[in-house]
């Protein structure tokens, strides 16, 4: 660069310019090339190294360096290299002008120290990659060692943009966090309370991406579609998005349907009343309740959306002012919710229907009884 800065300067003198303007054309044309070079450089790492590195990861049969390696993370790790030029080329560019090139140093210190923690967090996302699609509880580990780790470096960016301006060695600024630790932990209470409480939701096995989960408290009733330190995001099954604390789910009581998922069928109870005047003895001494009762219990157990092998069962419940109670429960095929809805409900239909025949009333309470 000395040399270039010679060059320049005996080609303006070779123009004819002199004086104090020979300084400040020379200044000029320093900015302008050491602009050149950076974008040289800027331009050569996306158009060349870039594609190169998605070229080599993408001839390996290992999946890991396609994720960690991606284009988003090389593109906006190239963004820096500009900076750094100028950030070298600073000392040559403004020679005659210290107070400014200070001033330009410790920003353009600024903007690669910015820069470079975005592309941390842009590696960090692409590290959830990895797991992307298992429903493990290595991957709510690493969600969290994520979250962990951007904490971290935005109080290393922090102390290190501070030491910057203040001129100061970051080691120094560092060496007094203890006694700011206090103060730390008040500002970050809530992210660390998340952390906690996604460890204990890892370490217990309570929740997963994927899992469809209920929370009446929080209007909560749909599938899990991402967990981080602070937020679980949950789909609910109109297509909102409900976002509660894991403290929530931790402190609170929630419902994991994964296990009525992961098994054949899904139970259902719905209990009916009957008229005491309509139960009566047929001429064989059997009540007509009773053989309703086995019927029923024989159909649900030849019906084809239930999973006959759970042994359905007609059982009589404890009367009340509504009448002689009849609960019945069985396990449905279809775990949907609209399917389970509907099959339910074709279910209940024929039972209610089938009463009649039976000559049983339904309990029914009019308005002006």
């Amino acid at each position: 660069m000395e040399k270039i800065q010679i060059y320049v300067e005996r080609l303006i003198e070779a123009c004819g310019i002199t004086g104090d303007t020979v300084s400040i054309v020379t200044h000029i044309i320093l900015v302008i090339i050491a602009f050149l070079l950076a974008a040289i450089a800027g331009w050569i790492c996306k158009r060349l190294f870039v594609p190169t590195i998605l070229k080599l990861t993408s001839k390996t049969d290992a999946t890991w360096d396609d994720v960690i390696f991606n284009e988003k993370v090389l593109l906006t790790a190239c963004s820096i290299i500009p900076a750094i030029v100028i950030w070298l080329l600073l000392p040559w560019t403004f020679f005659e002008f210290p107070s400014v090139r200070e001033v330009l140093t410790r920003l353009t210190a600024i903007y690669i120290t910015v820069m470079s923690v975005r592309t941390v967090f842009v590696f960090i996302d692409s590290l959830k990659l990895l797991e992307k699609g298992q429903r493990t509880a290595k991957q709510q580990y690493l969600y969290s060692i994520c979250g962990v780790l951007k904490i971290i470096m935005v109080f290393i960016a922090v102390i290190v943009v501070i030491a910057i301006i203040i001129n100061k060695d970051p080691s120094t600024l560092f060496a007094g966090l203890g006694a700011a630790s206090a103060i730390l932990m008040l500002a970050f209470q809530d992210t660390i309370k998340g952390l906690v409480a996604g460890i204990r939701l890892t370490n217990n096995d309570m929740v997963h991406i994927g899992d469809w989960i209920t929370l009446n408290s929080a209007g909560v009733n749909g599938r899990v579609e991402e967990i981080t330190l602070t937020t679980v995001k949950v789909r609910n099954f109109d297509n909102t998005i409900v976002t509660v604390t894991p403290q929530a789910l931790v402190d609170g009581s929630f419902q994991n349907w994964l296990g009525m998922e992961q098994n054949e069928g899904r139970k259902q109870s719905r209990k009916m009343y009957f008229d005491f005047r309509s139960i009566r003895l047929d001429d064989d001494g059997i009540a007509n309740i009773t053989k309703f009762r086995q019927h029923i219990e024989q159909w649900l157990k030849g019906n084809p959306k239930v999973i006959g092998d759970k042994n359905p069962l007609v059982r009589q419940a404890e009367a009340s002012q509504g009448g002689c109670c009849l609960e019945f429960t069985f396990w449905l095929y279809a775990q949907a919710w609209a399917d389970f809805e509907h099959d339910t409900a074709d279910i209940m239909e024929y039972i209610y229907a089938a009463s009649a025949e039976y000559g049983l009333t339904i309990y029914q309470q009019f308005p002006n009884q």
